[in-house]
């Protein structure tokens, strides 16, 4: 059960233009895109690998059809659905004025698990009893949102703590953690000549822990084997990796004022290229959505204005590399949101499936005085056009796509000044919703709930319990109210 993709900056406002992070060279304004294909003779298969059961968003879920599946959802509405607190999880003290990123979320059967300030701890599902505890010698810097059949995931973080003299030490150590067992198994590190090369993100496709970077791209099997490392000599490089049921990498080619994407879905065994679509020059950064269907989102010529880094979305068949069709989304109008710059899996606010791409609009005015609200709607993946099916959030709501479950999507709707949030699950087919999830009104509990935001927080729902949780730890401004870490719904 994955974790969701990294949210964005912290905050509560609108969307932070994560573009402002680096400097950027002029950006050439594309008009017309167009890539061509390219297939290569590999069988491709993968191993097997869980759903999307748990994924806060940009999940996919289903068969492994290349069409994100259409099976029936797992998460059955209860008799009631009314929710309450099962626990909520402090804050860890931050002692300077710096902020330390606690990124990564995960949900097995027995646990709820979430990374603390250098560490990762395992928590009872109903309780919040604190099962077991993995310490590290530094921060979690990127966490992966996918699961092995076993419980199997990856975490890159640093080697030592930060200090005012050393704020960061780089992330450079690659891990892999028994979510059962409470364990980390190994930690691996990868060398440029006597060099440690520090990595932006991680992933994890069937048996295969894929790490990315400008100094390109390495993996490992779950043995600790390693599988492929930068190449020296190579004039392209891996930047990053996409992953779940197939293994795509963003590989950058040429120099920076001429570089072009590559979008290869490889074996994630032997790193071999099964497919590769060419995005043309002038795109800088590219997310990749999903693997299976591959949907991968850019902001074509820093076109969407809002920081959410998506102007257009790319629907591509992995098996030949060819350009199924081209989906444009300013950012004006859709709400959802992929970083992409160093992250590139890190998209939310928006589901594959059923072979349609799921997105929530921008707020907009709703039927009662000062209220706002908006509407999930879909994408056909393969002619780019909307299907026409919508879910409204209801006045005073905003709704968010979390992830897929079968061929059903599941949704956070985040409340109004009185009322408490929801969990639904909507069909697939007629796009009829259904509550999973209801959470008290209470002023004390929605104050809790609305600290978090699926813009900026990780959100898990499985199986009635609904957990939130922050990315990043800083000190307290005041101590006029408690902070939490993280907060567990359930109903009865």
């Amino acid at each position: 059960m994955p974790h969701p993709p990294q949210p964005g900056q912290p905050g509560g406002g609108k969307k932070f233009n994560a573009q402002m992070l680096i400097i950027v060279a002029a950006v050439v304004a594309i008009a017309v895109i167009i890539g061509g294909g390219v297939w290569y003779a590999s069988s491709g298969k993968d191993d097997g690998k869980k759903d999307d059961t748990a994924s806060s968003s940009g999940g996919t879920g289903g068969t492994d059809d290349d069409k994100g599946g259409t099976t029936s959802g797992k998460e059955k509405p209860p008799s009631d659905p009314s929710a309450k607190v099962l626990f909520q999880v402090p804050a860890p003290e931050v002692k300077n004025d710096s902020t330390v990123v606690v990124s990564g979320s995960w949900l097995t059967d027995k646990a709820y698990v979430k990374s603390g300030i250098a560490q990762i701890i395992g928590y009872d599902r109903d309780k919040g009893s604190e099962l077991w505890k993995i310490p590290l010698d530094g921060p979690v810097c990127q966490a992966g949102r996918h699961v092995t059949d076993d419980n199997l995931t990856a975490i890159l973080y640093q080697p030592a703590m930060p200090t005012k003299a050393d704020p960061s030490h780089g992330c450079s150590e690659i891990a892999l953690i028994d979510l059962d067992a409470g364990k980390r198994l190994w930690t691996k590190t990868v060398k440029t000549g006597d060099q440690l090369i520090n990595f932006d993100n991680i992933t994890l496709s069937g048996k295969t822990v894929a790490v990315g970077s400008t100094s390109g791209g390495a993996a490992f099997d779950v043995s600790g084997k390693l599988l492929w490392s930068p190449k020296p000599a190579d004039s392209c490089y891996d930047a990053g990796y996409g992953g779940g049921e197939k293994l795509v990498a963003v590989r950058k080619c040429g120099s920076y004022d001429q570089r072009q994407l590559h979008i290869q879905t490889i074996d994630p065994k032997s790193g071999k290229v099964i497919s590769e679509y060419k995005m043309t020059q002038g795109i800088e950064y590219a997310s990749i959505v999903s693997t299976n269907p591959l949907v991968v989102a850019a902001d074509v010529g820093d076109s969407a204005g809002d920081g959410s880094g998506i102007s257009d979305f790319f629907s591509i068949d992995s098996k030949t590399g060819k350009l199924r069709t081209r989906i444009s989304a300013p950012g004006e109008q859709f709400a959802a949101r992929c970083e992409g710059i160093t992250r590139v899996e890190a998209c939310n606010l928006l589901a594959v499936g059923n072979d349609r791409l799921y997105l929530p609009t921008e707020e907009h005015d709703g039927t009662g005085k000062y209220s706002q609200t908006n509407e999930i709607v879909a994408f056909d993946l393969a002619t780019g056009k909307q299907t026409g099916q919508r879910a409204d959030a209801g006045d005073g709501y905003t709704i968010s796509p979390l992830r897929m479950d079968g061929g059903n999507l599941i949704a956070y709707k985040r409340p109004p000044y009185d009322k408490g949030g929801q969990v639904v699950s909507i069909s697939g087919t007629d796009f009829k919703e259904t509550t999973l999830l209801q959470n008290p009104a209470t002023d004390s509990v929605r104050d809790v709930e609305t600290s978090m935001s699926p813009e900026y927080s990780e959100f898990l729902y499985a199986d009635g319990h609904l957990y939130m949780s922050k990315v990043y730890a800083s000190k307290r401004s005041t101590v006029r109210e408690k902070e939490y870490l993280a907060v567990g719904f359930g109903t009865s």
